[in-house]
């Protein structure tokens, strides 16, 4: 692994643990065992930093989903898979991160902002096309509404106004949306094969 991996890979580390804002270049230097003039010879500053974390994060994120639905069967199985591979992903999330990369790194934001319409909202739309030719989708959804209505139930489930850490546990949350989003989706057919997948996924679990 290079220095600047490293970097990425520690701050990453600190980030998930304590948000962004409360640690510090020298929080991430000590964390590493090195110094801080050495992190300051990839990265000029904390935002810089952040920025490039958030798009190595995103890259390995789309590669992931596209080596998901290039294994899948059907679009059954993709929407399975893709619910293990989100379920990683929100375990060890802290949304206090989402907060203050909206809040304090703009520059960031927008890029996970533009994954989120462009990649995200892509990939739905794809896999909604493919599970309806299966027969799996409801043929008279229009996809274009309800993938971007997908991308805006996860950012629901990760606002504290609307679901209180102290009262709701982020993925369970996030967990009830997407099973809700499946099964709405679903003609009988696609019903049938998603609660034959969930059941032998509980029974694996």
């Amino acid at each position: 692994m290079s220095q600047e991996q490293r970097i990425i890979e520690g701050s990453l580390e600190l980030f998930l643990q304590a948000g962004i804002k409360s640690v510090t270049m020298d929080d991430i230097a000590k964390h590493l065992g090195m110094s801080k003039k050495t992190i300051y010879q990839f990265f000029k500053d904390k935002n810089e930093l952040v920025l490039a974390l958030v798009t190595k994060r995103l890259k390995d994120d789309e590669d992931e989903m596209t080596e998901i639905l290039a294994k899948s069967g059907n679009v059954i199985e993709e929407m399975i898979n893709m619910m293990k591979c989100s379920e990683e992903i929100f375990s060890r999330a802290n949304p206090i991160v989402i907060h203050d990369m909206q809040k304090y790194h703009p520059d960031a934001w927008k890029v996970f902002q533009e994954f989120k319409s462009g990649v995200i909202v892509r990939t739905l739309e794809e896999l909604l096309i493919k599970g309806i030719k299966q027969g799996y989708i409801r043929p008279e959804i229009d996809v274009k509404v309800i993938a971007r209505m997908r991308v805006m139930q996860v950012e629901a489930g990760f606002n504290a106004a609307i679901y209180p850490l102290s009262e709701f546990n982020p993925w369970k949350v996030q967990r009830e949306l997407m099973e809700h989003f499946n099964y709405g989706i679903c003609t009988m057919k696609g019903y049938k094969l998603l609660n034959e997948y969930k059941n032998i996924h509980e029974e694996v679990n």
